[in-house]
């Protein structure tokens, strides 16, 4: 029997029940029909929308760049309109305090005393829209940190667990500097996925400015809940994955740190900073979903490499010298995906 063989069975023996198996036909089918919702509002980005649904499905943050009115926001309240989740909407500024994302104690008083009362801020919600996040110092960006990892969050000593599911979907824009602030590593690490948006073709950009310029109703059912959500992610942690396929992530990130002896020659020349252990683990998670909402029971080097941009573009900072040869991230991930071969497998 072939280790292609040997995993689809592993996957079907893991799935406790035949419910297991309904849920991931449910997954395949929501996913569709989310999608189906979305395209009343959104035209063209068929490749961010996928992303995106991967990373939700999987549980994993997105931080999506693109340059203004692409739609960025309207695609994350389309969303959690679909979803019928509660979603709150924090506009990042220069002043914006850690206090205004996360809450703060206030002074009431009962029955003739007074006591501290903790009052939530917008992070306690299930999709959290942090908008332009690069506008706001690092201070408070961190305030995220700890909801974003742990999902839950610490204040006057007192730990208040966030609701369940729970996604922070940021977005920037790439082409501004001034009034802007870099996202610190440890930040950036916290988001699965980086995704960009790009223009439009003509033909979509003609649909929009028509669509956007009358009256149409923009509508969405609700096909799926939040608690579905909850079940993916679930369902999706029960996908073995080969040993092979877990290697390939492995080696491709291993590649990509310029410390490492074995790096290629252009990571040490363009790479100050490699991607660290969630880049794995987000690889190989992401293809989980990625293989079962293409119908598959197990992850392929080609979902590796499918999801290997948008996982690592946020994660491998380059040096002067690479900006010097205007060398993006995208370009040394491709050449890493070039360089790491691939273990021989049937996969």
């Amino acid at each position: 029997m072939s280790e292609l063989e040997n995993i689809a069975e592993e996957v079907v023996d893991g799935l406790e029940s035949q419910d297991d198996l309904a849920l991931v036909k449910k997954m395949q089918d929501g996913r569709d029909q989310i999608i189906a919702e979305i395209k009343k509002v959104i035209v063209g980005q068929e490749a961010v929308i996928d992303e995106l649904l991967i990373a939700l499905f999987a549980g994993g943050h997105c931080l999506i760049t693109g340059v203004p009115g692409l739609a960025k926001t309207l695609l994350i309240k389309t969303v959690a309109d679909i979803l019928q989740v509660d979603f709150s909407r924090i506009q990042f500024t220069p002043d914006l305090m850690p206090a205004d994302v996360v809450g703060s104690e206030i002074v009431e008083e009962v029955d003739g005393a007074r006591r501290l009362k903790f009052v939530k801020g917008p992070i306690f919600t299930n999709i959290l829209l942090a908008d332009e996040i690069n506008r706001t110092p690092p201070k408070t960006q961190s305030s995220l940190l700890e909801a974003m990892e742990e999902r839950q969050v610490t204040a006057a000593g007192i730990t208040h667990k966030m609701s369940r599911p729970f996604f922070v979907l940021a977005t920037q824009n790439p082409i501004e500097l001034e009034g802007t602030y870099p996202l610190p590593e440890a930040q950036l690490d916290r988001f699965m996925f980086k995704i960009e948006l790009g223009y439009l073709s003509e033909d979509d950009e003609v649909m929009v400015v028509g669509n956007t310029t009358q009256i149409v109703d923009n509508t969405v059912s609700h096909p799926l809940s939040g608690e579905d959500i909850l079940e993916f992610q679930r369902i999706a942690r029960q996908v073995p994955a080969a040993q092979s396929v877990i290697r390939y992530a492995v080696q491709i990130v291993h590649a990509s740190r310029p410390t490492n002896p074995n790096a290629p020659d252009f990571v040490k020349d363009w790479v100050s900073w490699g991607a660290g252990i969630r880049a794995s683990q987000n690889l190989v998670l992401a293809g989980k979903v990625r293989a079962l909402l293409r119908g598959r029971y197990n992850v392929s080097y080609g979902d590796i490499r499918a999801l290997a941009p948008a996982v690592l573009r946020h994660r491998v900072l380059l040096n002067f010298h690479a900006e010097a040869e205007r060398v993006t991230t995208d370009d040394v991930v491709k050449r890493l995906l070039e360089t790491v071969p691939e273990p021989s497998s049937n996969l």
